[in-house]
């Protein structure tokens, strides 16, 4: 069994900040996104913790999700009609407790941006699948695929997002 995950102390006392970031921001983030934000509701922690997905490129700014993934979260019990996407700005390495890449390319392109090495230092800038019970590796991008990757993606996103929720709920959100 896993030891459980340690996340960083929050940088502002009683509000902890989490970002999930791929390629384009229609796709895997934001089905992480919609995931974890409706855990933290239902877990009652959603007043105290603020999630956020972003791409690294920023050509699907604005746009609404991927249909294909819309559908999987809609078919789980998931609203994803909120969701826009938008590009990560190099504030966030700054702003975040906890900045997640989907895959090494995104996390690569994360640590390239000002204060990203500094991030990966402090544990704050991780890939996404560092904190999935099942081990490290990378979420696979559905976008060129068919159904069963974008359900291959809902379970590693579900799972990781549980584990996400245990670790809050393990964090002294007050501390600094």
């Amino acid at each position: 069994m896993p030891s459980p995950l340690t996340l960083p102390a929050p940088r502002t006392p009683g509000r902890y900040r989490i970002a999930m970031v791929c390629l384009g921001n229609i796709c895997r983030s934001p089905m992480a996104d919609v995931v974890l934000a409706e855990m933290l509701d239902d877990a009652g922690l959603a007043a105290r913790v603020q999630v956020r997905s972003g791409g690294t490129g920023g050509w699907h700014a604005g746009d609404p999700m991927d249909r294909r993934a819309a559908a999987t979260l809609i078919a789980a019990d998931h609203d994803p009609s909120a969701h826009r996407a938008q590009q990560v700005r190099p504030a966030w390495l700054a702003e975040d407790d906890l900045v997640l890449a989907m895959d090494a390319d995104n996390l690569a392109d994360l640590t390239a941006l000002p204060g990203g090495e500094q991030a990966r230092a402090e544990g704050r800038l991780r890939a996404y699948r560092d904190a999935d019970p099942l081990g490290p590796g990378d979420v696979p991008d559905p976008y060129y695929g068919g159904p069963e990757g974008f359900e291959q993606v809902l379970a590693m996103v579900e799972r990781t997002s549980a584990a996400l929720v245990a670790a809050l709920e393990r964090l002294d959100l007050d501390a600094v």
